[in-house]
């Protein structure tokens, strides 16, 4: 019975990680501009790959393993983020503009009212 209820969720693990990564490809292709594309693929693609490596983790069926992939998982949601954060300002700085669909822009309105960005 245990296996069975592994099994399962090994399966649910997999499926919900393919399915964000599908959603992160499909965000990346059809997306209008660099930072929405960088939003699709930073969170659906973090949290696939969580997922997909918890499911690995889970179907190991080793406590060790296990560890080091929720150890992975951990690291992925702690610094997927901030490294999109980082590159989207790099390329604001560069000269990247977003789509005219896009609602605002926040860092050229604080950097036209003086404000003091790093």
């Amino acid at each position: 019975m245990m296996e069975l209820l592994a099994a399962v969720v090994v399966a649910t693990l997999l499926l919900a990680g393919a399915l964000f990564a599908l959603v992160a490809a499909i965000g990346i292709v059809r997306l209008p501009d660099l930072y929405s594309r960088m939003h699709a693929a930073s969170k659906a693609g973090t949290v696939g790959s969580g997922l997909l490596l918890l499911a690995v983790g889970v179907h190991s069926q080793d406590f060790s393993i296990f560890a080091r992939a929720l150890a992975g998982f951990v690291f992925f949601v702690l610094t997927a983020p901030i490294s999109a954060h980082l590159l989207a300002r790099a390329a604001h700085k560069a000269g990247y503009r977003l789509t005219p669909p896009s609602v605002r822009d926040d860092l050229t309105r604080a950097q036209r009212n003086g404000s003091r960005t790093k």
